[in-house]
This record gives structure tokens, C-alpha cells and sequence, in this order.
């Protein structure tokens, strides 16, 4: 049977550093000892929604090496169908993470294996495709890729949500059929041009509606989310908690809304547990094995 949520993107290897600050140019600073988990956006979003008890599947590509054989026991752990994750004949992405007391992070990625995601590999996945309710991209992968695969998910009428990290340019026929574009306020002012943009965020959400997606969604962190349709734009609250790793949060925002879109939940309802999905996720260290089951979700 397909999965009802597929995710085409990005596995990675984290390695994680705390750090009391974040050091300047050209200064060194001291951190504790590494700690190597399971990430990678498309995985990690794969891993929240699997934990939520969704089927799902990720489509991406690893190498033949130490990193690549961790994130396949991940995924398999948390449920999540691995069969289209290719091995790759370049090394497994990596994501060197520094994080500071206030749970704040840093992240450099080397992309690795993930940049072989290919087209060829989403024609290979079409029947997995055609069959889900919703298919989940990011963007530690080739753009041309994403892309060819939110064209063929609106072909089939698969829901299409790509959440747009890293931030890059998409076409408007990619625009235009996603429901919904997700994105922080950073992501939001440089698609707009404004790197510091001074409108708040309903309004940036308004402005990227006249981008052409169908639905836009604006990630907000501890102030939670923006939600904006043809209908108008309002605000999502997130419980308030004590952040302790804000790592992945954005993906468990977006898995968790990939999870209740394909169960039927309008947009607004999606996101509102989606921001409870993500607010208990920073409570704990690392992404992966922060993600909470349905019943450890914060009310």
C-alpha cells in the first residue's frame, strides 16, 4: 500500500557541538564533545510524521558508509518505509550544528550523497507518489528534482507542501501549485527582497500569496505561525515552553502539518497542532529523537 505521506529530501548525519557563544571571524572557541545523531530535513520530517502514527515514506539517497547504515536504523526505528532512499556513490550529507544555552543553533551542511536526488529517482517513486495524500519536499536537495516532483504530485492530485529551507527560487508553475509554501520570516523576506523586512508577519504572508502559492504558512518559533489563504491570514498560537534545542523543530512543524492535512484537517487546524508538535520538540536535545508520539504532544 502507498504511503499516505511521502517526503523527497534531504538525510544527514548531525554533529552537534554546545558552545556558549558562537565564536566571531577568525576566533576559536571551545565547545563540548560531539554528539552524532540522526537529521537531515527530509528524514527529520519523515521521523515526525512516522511518530505521529502517519505512513509514510522518504525518498532520498545516503552514502555506503557509517552515517548512511545510522540514518537507515533511524528511520526503520521510527517506522518510516526506507525502500526509496538510494545509496549513492558520495559520502552521506553532513550538518555541523553548534547550539547555545538558549537552544538557539547555528548549521553548516555539507550535502553530500543528498546531491544525487535525482528526477530519475522521483519517476522511479511515481507509484509511491500517485498514491499519497501528501507529498513534503525541502531543500537540501536539487532544486530540478523538488520541483519535478511537486509537478508530478499536482498532476496526479497529490497535495503538494514544500517547506522552502534552504531558502532558494522555485518557478512559478512550482509556486503555483503548492498548498501550502512554508517558510520562517527569513525565508519570507527573501523571497519578497527584503532581507529584514519591516512588515509583520500576516502581512509578509499576504505578499507571498501574491507570489502565487495557493496557501502560505510562516514558521514564528516560540510566537507560532501564520496562516494565510485566498480567505484571509490569521495567526496560530504555540504553547509556551522552555526551549532547550530549537534543532528540527522546523521540520517537526512540517511533518506534523503533512500528518493532518492528509487526515483531512483545514489548513488553520493543521498548523495549530503542528506548532504544538514543534513547541514540544524543543524541549529536548537533538531533532530526531526529540519528535514526540501523538500523546507526548504539549496541549
Amino acid at each position: 500500500m502507498p504511503p499516505k505521506v511521502l517526503v523527497v529530501g534531504s538525510a544527514n548525519a548531525d554533529l552537534v557541538v554546545a558552545v556558549d557563544r558562537r565564536p566571531g571571524g577568525g576566533e576559536t572557541v571551545l565547545g563540548a564533545d560531539t554528539v552524532v545523531l540522526p537529521g537531515g530535513k527530509g528524514a527529520n520530517t519523515a521521523v515526525a510524521a512516522a511518530k505521529l502514527g502517519a505512513s509514510v515514506a522518504l525518498l532520498g539517497a545516503v552514502g555506503d558508509d557509517q552515517y548512511g547504515a545510522l540514518l537507515r536504523e533511524s528511520l526503520r526505528g521510527a517506522g518510516v518505509r526506507a525502500e526509496l532512499v538510494r545509496t549513492a556513490d558520495r559520502p552521506t550529507g553532513i550538518a555541523y550544528i553548534t547550539v547555545t544555552p538558549d537552544g538557539e543553533n547555528s548549521i553548516v551542511v555539507s550535502p553530500g550523497a543528498n546531491a544525487q536526488v535525482s528526477s530519475s529517482d522521483v519517476d522511479a517513486a511515481v507509484e509511491a507518489l500517485r498514491g499519497a495524500r501528501v507529498l513534503v519536499c525541502s531543500l537540501e536537495v536539487p532544486v530540478a528534482s523538488v520541483e519535478h516532483a511537486v509537478a508530478l504530485a499536482a498532476e496526479a492530485g497529490v497535495r503538494p507542501l514544500v517547506n522552502l529551507s534552504p531558502v532558494a527560487e522555485l518557478s512559478a508553475r512550482t509556486l503555483a501549485a503548492l498548498d501550502p509554501l512554508v517558510v520562517n520570516e527569513h525565508e519570507a523576506g527573501w523571497l519578497l527582497g527584503e532581507p529584514d523586512p519591516a512588515d509583520d508577519a500576516v502581512t509578509l504572508a499576504g505578499r507571498l500569496l501574491e507570489l502565487g502559492p495557493r496557501s502560505v504558512v510562516i514558521t514564528l518559533g516560540a510566537r507560532g505561525a501564520v496562516v494565510a489563504t485566498a480567505d484571509g491570514a490569521h495567526r496560530v498560537a504555540a504553547p509556551s515552553v522552555r526551549a532547550v534545542d530549537t534543532t528540527g523543530a522546523g521540520d517537526a512543524f512540517a511533518g506534523a502539518l503533512a500528518v493532518r492535512l492528509a487526515e483531512g484537517d483545514g489548513l488553520a487546524e493543521a498548523a495549530g497542532y503542528a506548532a504544538r508538535v514543534a513547541a514540544t520538540s524543543v524541549t529536548r536535545n537533538g531533532a530526531q529523537p526529540s519528535y514526540p508520539s501523538t500523546d507526548e504532544v504539549v496541549a
